[in-house]
């Protein structure tokens, strides 16, 4: 198809879904309920996208019978697409009332994003400026060292960010070993790949082993941003090696790049829930709430941060401010 010939992209729609979801959600910071402040993001988000001119199916998503399971149908009709959704990145961070969690949707046409088991992967993801110069097969310090020399920098410069975790307990001590920076983070393991690709967070690597719908999301935005992931699976049973070998992947050692998770021309948008390195969270006002968004689409060629101001009644008291 000639892009003359291409309907309308609906790159910028898709950050309704996941305002309404991070509105929803972040209702519930700081009361320690992870699960209401889930199944309220996830409503607002199944909410957002049903208004949508799409039709739309959840290839990544939630666990079965919930709002957005996997294969669910959404939208309004129109183009058709698959979607990753993640209505609340960081359900933990926002039931402590801590900072960086986010909503986040990521889309493309059918066949756009890969179809993976629930289950974990060991992933590393870095900016543009490392692109090309990792290699998850080899030893960490050689990829913090690649990295390093790609920014120009002493590998005590590097910042890696990591999930506190105890499976993560080796490679934390691998890390300090080479000399690198660690930030320790409680959730969010997107939106650290997210940060490490953008210059001005003086984050350069984000590694560690998460779940496979975090892997699919953050390859996606990894590629709208110039950046590069590389993932692989971590099975922890006999049934998990079967249940990749029936989603068609016969290595379970094979090493998935970027390409791979996401390929296609992909849009991902995400929208703060709480205050982040990256995002700001939602403020409640008067009569009123902001949001912060990133919206980042392949097919416009486009990496766009939006500022949105939503009323709750038509009669409005408060004013629009400027933001500072």
């Amino acid at each position: 198809m000639s892009e003359q010939q291409r309907p309308t992209c609906p790159c910028a729609l898709f950050a309704r879904a996941t305002e309404w979801a991070a509105l929803a959600g972040a209702r519930w910071l700081g009361r320690d309920d992870q699960d209401a402040a889930e199944d309220a993001a996830e409503g607002a988000m199944l909410a957002g996208l049903a208004e949508l001119p799409i039709d739309g199916t959840v290839v990544i998503g939630a666990p079965e019978d919930a709002q957005l399971e996997v294969g669910g149908k959404v939208g309004a009709g129109g183009e058709a697409f698959d979607l990753a959704v993640d209505p609340l990145e960081g359900r933990g961070v926002v039931a402590r009332g801590g900072n960086g969690a986010m909503s986040m949707i990521a889309v493309g046409p059918p066949g756009s994003l890969l179809r993976l088991p629930d289950m974990y992967m060991r992933r590393m993801a870095v900016g543009p400026r490392a692109r090309g110069k990792i290699d998850l097969t080899r030893p960490i310090a050689e990829n913090i060292d690649a990295i390093a020399a790609g920014f120009g920098r002493n590998v005590n410069d590097i910042t890696t960010i990591v999930l506190d975790r105890p499976r993560h307990h080796d490679l934390i001590e691998e890390i300090r070993a080479s000399g690198a920076r660690i930030k320790l983070i409680q959730d969010g393991d997107v939106t650290a790949s997210i940060s490490a690709a953008i210059r001005g967070t003086n984050d350069h690597l984000a590694i560690g082993i998460g779940g496979t719908r975090q892997a699919v999301l953050s390859a996606a935005a990894l590629r709208c941003l110039g950046g590069e992931l590389q993932a692989q699976l971590w099975p922890t049973t006999r049934s998990e090696i079967e249940q990749a070998t029936e989603f068609g992947v016969e290595d379970v050692n094979r090493v998935f790049s970027s390409d791979d998770l996401a390929p296609g021309e992909v849009i991902v948008v995400a929208t703060g829930v709480s205050n982040g390195d990256l995002l700001r969270g939602v403020r409640f006002l008067a009569d009123s709430a902001r949001t912060h968004s990133l919206v980042m689409c392949m097919r416009c060629n486009w990496v766009r941060f939006t500022d949105g101001i939503h009323f709750f009644a038509r009669d409005r008291k408060e004013e629009v401010r400027l933001l500072i």
